[in-house]
């Protein structure tokens, strides 16, 4: 039962992140000879002003 995490910055919308789930199940399931039922994706998102990328905090970009 394969589980997948995504952390990303928030601002998606609930729909692109239905459509993200179930592409990403879709090739889990292809390449990994599984169920898609068996698949659990986690999605964590997380503020601007919490990712910071070589030194710069995001919500500083």
């Amino acid at each position: 039962m394969p589980y997948v995490q995504i952390d990303m910055i928030e601002g998606r919308t609930t729909e692109q992140k239905r459509e993200m789930a179930k592409k990403i199940t879709k090739v889990i399931s292809e390449t990994a000879k599984c169920p898609e039922e068996a698949i659990h994706i986690i999605i964590r998102e997380a503020k601007k002003e919490h990712i910071a990328k070589g030194g710069i905090l995001v919500a500083d970009k």
